[in-house]
């Protein structure tokens, strides 16, 4: 390892403690912050560790957690777009292809390479691996948001089946987790009248 290799993985570390900065939506449990991606990403490593025989296929957990860990990455430059914007579009993958080149290019060559590839394998949704990554990504905030008396549904009036719409995609990484999914939504709704 040279000195070079090790001041861009420092430059990188450095940078993406950022991600503390990018503020989501979704509220803690306790309904009085929001968290941040740093949490968010966290928060889905513990969920691929404990969920994983879940998936609808056996998967790489080791890939499923790098793409968790760094999925949201790209935010530090785009910013987290929430799921039910109706203005910008939640798949913004051209900003984000931007913020991964320049974020991710703080690293050496090979690293730098493999996050890419593991982010856009991540977009793309077509491997077990980035198909149950994506699930437990929309499934984190619907098991907090009908934890804490609709969160943010509530709080931007978001449609019972507007909900059920933008979460349909769970069910591709996992069928168990989806089904779970649908009596939580359905729970929330009728427990707050959403």
């Amino acid at each position: 390892m040279t000195t070079t290799t090790l001041s861009q993985q420092l430059d990188f570390i450095t940078e993406i403690d950022k991600l503390k900065n990018v503020a989501r939506k979704t509220r803690h449990l306790n309904g009085t912050t929001a968290e941040n991606d740093a949490e968010h990403s966290w928060h889905l490593a513990m969920m691929a560790l404990i969920l994983q025989e879940h998936a609808n296929q056996p998967v790489n957990i080791l890939k499923v957690l790098k793409m968790v860990l760094i999925h949201d990455i790209v935010e530090i430059d785009s910013g987290d777009i929430f799921l039910f914007d109706t203005v910008r579009n939640h798949d913004n993958t051209e900003n984000e292809l931007k913020a991964a080149e320049r974020i991710f290019g703080l690293l050496p060559a090979p690293q730098k390479e493999e996050f890419i590839a593991l982010w856009q394998e991540f977009e793309a949704a077509e491997t077990p691996e980035a198909q149950f990554a994506k699930a437990i990504d929309r499934y984190a905030p619907v098991l907090i948001n009908s934890q804490n008396d609709g969160g943010a549904w509530r709080e931007f009036d978001i449609s019972e089946q507007l909900v059920i719409e933008k979460n349909q995609r769970i069910q591709q990484g996992s069928t168990t987790l989806w089904s779970i999914a649908k009596k939580q939504i359905q729970q929330a709704f009728q427990r707050v009248q959403l």
